[in-house]
């Protein structure tokens, strides 16, 4: 077999694949095979009709198409190793010659991986902000605390900010109630918001026995957008009482006999949360300083795919929550021409990433063995909320295997670069990244033997 290659862009490429007769022939011996057990001829029995038979029947023609739907996956795939060509998409296929002494010729016109010089990328300078627990980020936790140790009242005055009332909710359109926005007996707190807009601002001011009207627009449901009436009265009005910060509340709150020692282990639990975040922050951080170093042209096709792909998970997500994409615009203070740039933005930087870290991996030969890719898989699985594994098995009947293992290589080649990174924080302090564990402790890598299992389960 003889291929040469051309190249019609930095991104796209047009194979042309010779195939010799002597190559086709086990196809065509098998096409005839599969024929011969297909047709009936008389005076032959059934899988024995001989191929000049079988031509004057089926014709000629016909045997050769099928021998060379059978050779050419075949011999695309020898051709793209041969001409070391990482295709990114289906290729487009014309078989341009074809004789049944001589075999046939096709071209293969695909998308490729683009050539490009690999950006330095060890000791690769980042800065994050600082990772500070602030005394506020402690009263937060200790507020929430005793929110869920608080106490209800009854209080004879119109509700105000914050408090808690029991309602009786019907929402109806033309008279008639909406299906589902009906509800009695139900507690609901002033000023919290996400349920009905225009909720709160009725609820103000209103007291045990009073009832109001109001209009407002649903989010979900059949009437999305649409104008309904809203009628609430009030049964009841509540107080929350909460109970003092103090060594009784961290005792009753907590296994800490002292407020001191909860607050310690409050700053402490939020110090590794905002280390997991810091540590976040850094590893972007560091992928757009490598990327900022090189210029990769992007086969279009791909990044047409991957957009639609993008605004189509968009359109889901808002869809299910039911928000419009003008509501969702509106919100982020965007206008349709700026979602648009900046998806696209997105789009090209993940795109260029991928190319980069496929090459810095492949550099590093980093392999994927199958204690990595199982523990992908389930991690993936419990993400999108499957059985693990109806997951795996998807996966496996699918051939979704090779992307698996490509996204954990990349995984793989981004830790590496982000640990040997010089990353500091705005304070002008190197971040710590080597001995993070998932739960926010840092690991003292030098001191941890080499023979326990932790250390290899960290690998």
């Amino acid at each position: 077999m003889k291929s040469a290659v051309e190249t019609l862009s930095p991104t796209r490429a047009k194979l042309t694949v010779e195939v010799p007769f002597e190559e086709l022939k086990p196809s065509l011996d098998a096409a005839y095979k599969q024929i011969a057990k297909q047709i009936n001829v008389p005076g032959f029995r059934r899988g024995k009709v001989p191929p000049a038979v079988i031509d004057r029947q089926v014709g000629k023609g016909a045997i050769l198409e099928q021998a060379i739907n059978d050779a050419l996956p075949q011999k695309y795939r020898e051709a793209l190793e041969a001409n070391s060509l990482e295709p990114l998409a289906q290729p487009e296929i014309e078989v341009t010659k074809l004789d049944e002494n001589e075999g046939f010729e096709f071209t293969a016109e695909v998308d490729v991986k683009p050539e490009f010089d690999l950006p330095a990328y060890e000791g690769v300078s980042a800065s994050v902000e600082d990772a500070v627990v602030a005394d506020a980020d402690v009263e937060e936790q200790l507020d929430a605390m005793r929110e869920r140790f608080g106490t209800l009242s009854d209080v004879e005055r119109p509700a105000a900010d914050g408090d808690f009332v029991v309602l009786d909710l019907t929402a109806t359109q033309d008279g008639e109630v909406v299906e589902g926005a009906e509800l009695t007996g139900m507690s609901y707190r002033v000023g919290r918001g996400g349920m009905i807009d225009g909720l709160d601002e009725a609820l103000l001011g209103m007291a045990a026995g009073d009832a109001s009207t109001f209009t407002t627009q649903l989010v979900g449901g059949d009437l999305v957008g649409q104008d309904v009436q809203v009628a609430v009265s009030v049964t009841q009005v509540q107080e929350q009482e909460l109970p003092e910060i103090d060594d009784d509340f961290a005792q009753d709150a907590s296994e800490f006999d002292t407020l001191d020692e909860l607050t310690a282990d409050l700053r402490e639990r939020l110090g590794r949360g905002k280390r997991l975040e810091q540590a976040a922050a850094a590893r972007d951080a560091v992928l757009e300083a490598v990327l900022e170093t090189v210029d990769i042209p992007l086969p279009e096709t791909l990044v047409a795919d991957e957009l639609t792909a993008r605004r189509q998970s968009v359109e889901q997500q808002l869809a299910y929550s039911g928000t419009t994409m003008e509501q969702y615009l509106e919100t982020e203070g965007q206008t349709v021409e700026e979602f648009e740039a900046d998806l696209e933005r997105r789009v090209r930087d993940a795109i260029t990433a991928q190319f980069v870290l496929d090459a810095i991996a492949t550099k590093e030969e980093l392999g994927v063995d199958q204690e990595e890719l199982s523990g992908h898989m389930v991690r993936r699985a419990q993400q999108s909320g499957q059985d693990p594994q109806e997951f795996v098995n998807h996966m496996l009947e699918h051939g979704h295997l090779p992307e698996l293992v490509q996204e954990i290589r990349r995984g793989k080649a981004l830790a590496l670069v982000v640990e040997g990174a010089v990353v500091t924080d705005a304070s002008g302090n190197t971040v710590e990244l080597k001995g993070l564990q998932p739960d926010g402790t840092i690991m003292d890598v030098e001191d941890t033997p080499v023979d326990e299992p932790e250390a290899d389960s960290q690998a």
